[in-house]
């Protein structure tokens, strides 16, 4: 029996603790989760204190306050399986999302979504649910910014579009750091209702066609993760941490230095710094990634062109090109025809 959604979540954010730099034997001593027991035994709900042991205990061994913003923002191989259910039996972004919130039950059940209409906006309303009452806020925190980063990234994937909401509301007592603008780009987070999350999106987006080829790549991208990671054991040096992340992370384009580094707690400097010392730089270890997908991509379809330049982060085909050339002495056309 394959892992239930709350299982695959769990074992996501093991996976995501560990290009973190955590060992999964420490996270697990503490959480009393075992990733074993996750991947074999019949599917059952963890109980609420398994998952707030689970965010609490990945925070303080990543040191990372905004662990369940940075784990929301890092695209998952859990929410490819996920998203891609919604693809099958949706047109268009609206379908998708309407679709989508009878799931987060399936999740969670301390967070509900409602969508709203007003104006030219649609808005995804995230609430914590009367069961969370009794929960540890700080892990709460962690689950609720997950979500709201999660699903702002998943909608980027239905149309290959980085979307920019229009406006961010989080309760008045809610903390706001400039991480929180960043990952959900947001020029500011207002003051919204007690006890609500607020995502509110220009509706241009609601009847927009999901692009369903890009999840046939995706598919493909998560053969090539699971395959490299049986191959290696665990990432010891930074340089394989961050290739590893943006291997399991790279059907939306590389992210920037910027977004990287925040993503792992890190300066633009001192990221940089760290990788310099260990013989690399950003560049060169996101140019071996690019290497690899796009091999990848070329040997195992007959993807356009342009879908594959597009998810490797290059604008225009012929840039892709020109990289391609210089990883392989050949231009693409030529590599897969042969």
């Amino acid at each position: 029996m394959p892992p239930s959604p709350q299982q695959q979540l769990a074992l996501s954010l093991f996976a995501y603790a560990a290009q973190r730099g955590t060992a999964p034997a420490r996270l697990e001593q503490l959480a009393g989760v075992s990733p074993t027991a996750l991947l074999n035994e019949p599917a059952g709900p963890l109980s609420a204190k398994q998952w707030h042991d689970l965010w609490l205990n990945a925070a303080h061994l990543t040191d990372d306050p905004l662990f369940g913003l940075h784990f929301g923002e890092a695209a998952t191989p859990m929410a490819l399986g996920v998203v891609s259910q919604l693809v099958q039996s949706s047109r268009t972004v609206g379908e998708a999302l309407t679709q989508a919130v009878p799931l987060l039950p399936l999740f969670t059940d301390q967070i509900g979504l409602a969508i709203t209409h007003s104006g030219q906006r649609f808005s995804l309303r995230f609430h914590f649910l009367p069961g969370a009452s009794s929960a540890v806020p700080e892990a709460l925190g962690h689950l609720m910014e997950f979500f709201l980063a999660f699903v702002l990234h998943e909608l980027d994937g239905l149309v290959l579009e980085r979307i920019r909401p229009d406006a961010v509301w989080f309760p008045p007592a809610a903390r706001r750091l400039p991480d929180h603008a960043r990952a959900l780009r947001a020029a500011a987070i207002a003051d919204g209702q007690p006890g609500e999350y607020v995502l509110e999106i220009d509706n241009c987006y609601w009847d927009l066609s999901i692009l369903t080829g890009s999840y046939e790549m995706q598919a493909l991208l998560l053969k090539k993760v699971a395959a490299l990671t049986a191959e290696k054991p665990a990432a010891a040096q930074l340089k394989d941490r961050i290739s590893g992340h943006l291997l399991a992370n790279a059907y939306l384009g590389l992210p920037s230095l910027e977004a990287l580094a925040a993503n792992f707690c890190l300066s633009p400097r001192s990221l940089q710094r760290k990788l310099q010392d260990e013989g690399t730089t950003y560049q060169e270890v996101a140019d071996a990634v690019r290497k690899t997908l796009a091999l990848h991509y070329l040997q195992a379809g007959h993807h356009p062109l342009k879908e594959v330049s597009y998810l490797l982060g290059y604008n225009e085909v012929s840039a892709f090109s020109r990289a391609f050339k210089r990883w392989t002495g050949q231009n693409p056309g030529n590599y897969r025809a042969a």
